[in-house]
């Protein structure tokens, strides 16, 4: 996800410097936002001016010293891998200067386990930033505020996040999965459950969740939904269903059926729906393309 973050704040004019490990991605990346770029503009999100001008903003560098020194803010896209995550902070807690605040893309890790081999005063300037898949997209940004981090740092931060359009979301407790992760693998319970059950083939189950709830969801949250609909209406469904539905603690056993079929999606070219490799881009683009379509009618309700 990392240069995906980084072509969303060039666009709104922050210098980006981009450090990239693996020289096979090193080689492609500048090419892979050039693509995600040039598909905003063709959409009518931005312009090609826009493209030639974020690309222009972005410095891609082979060497974490070079790419940190003179950094203001710095997000790492790891893999989730603790150790190593652990070792590069310590690693940028060293060669970035006091001010830097550092950044962790994850939502599965604690920043206190995170942040173990770095200074007391780098802790202070530590967070966990949760961007959603794909970042140049996807509005939302978790935002960690777990006591380590003073009030007018973080405001700082969420002001960056508000400049490059984004909606933050300030999480109090350092938890598995944040916030929006929690919701969704509740939703994913239940609709994997239905699946399971035959209940209703899966064409007919995203239909009911997309125009049903989604549709609601797209523009209220859950608390004011029940707010409108009725504490009491509420309380009342919540205990004729709750006691029906699905409270497994592990991921459902359909799901792993599929994976150890080799069923994962549409990088297999099967998972719950066929994906013919020939329609493949285009089923992307598509995917992106209803993403932007919904990202601009957000401007009709963002308060």
């Amino acid at each position: 996800m990392g240069h995906g973050i980084a072509e969303t704040f060039a666009l709104v004019g922050y210098q980006i410097s981009l450090y990239e490990v693996n020289e096979q991605v090193r080689t492609s990346v500048m090419g892979a936002m050039k693509q995600e770029l040039d598909f905003m503009a063709e959409n009518g999100m931005i312009t090609q001016d826009d493209v030639a001008a974020a690309l222009g903003r972005i410095t891609l560098f082979d060497n974490l010293k070079d790419a940190v020194s003179d950094a203001d803010y710095v997000i790492e896209a790891a893999p989730e891998i603790l150790s190593l995550k652990q070792d590069m902070f310590a690693e940028l807690d060293r060669l970035c200067k006091p001010a830097c605040v550092l950044a962790s893309n994850t939502s599965s890790l604690a920043l206190d386990d995170m942040m173990v081999k770095v200074s007391p005063e780098r802790k202070a300037k530590m967070m966990v930033c949760h961007w959603y898949n794909p970042a140049h997209l996807m509005p939302l940004v978790e935002l960690s505020f777990f006591g380590n981090m003073p009030e007018d740092t973080f405001r700082e931060v969420a002001a960056i996040y508000e400049k490059a359009g984004k909606q933050t979301a300030k999480i109090l407790k350092d938890v598995p999965g944040l916030v929006a992760n929690r919701i969704q693998q509740g939703v994913a319970r239940e609709v994997f459950s239905i699946i399971e059950q035959g209940i209703a083939n899966p064409e007919d189950v995203d239909k009911a969740l997309k125009f049903g709830p989604a549709f609601r969801y797209a523009t209220t949250g859950q608390l004011e939904v029940s707010d409108m609909g009725g504490l009491d209406i509420w309380c009342t469904v919540g205990d004729n269903l709750l006691a029906v539905m699905d409270n497994r603690q592990c991921a459902n056993p359909l799901l792993r059926e599929k994976v150890a079929a080799g069923q994962l999606g549409i990088k297999s070219g099967e998972g719950f729906f066929a994906y013919p490799a020939e329609q493949v881009p285009e089923l992307k683009n598509a995917f992106h393309r209803r993403l932007i379509q919904q990202l601009q009618a957000s401007k009709n309700y963002i308060v």
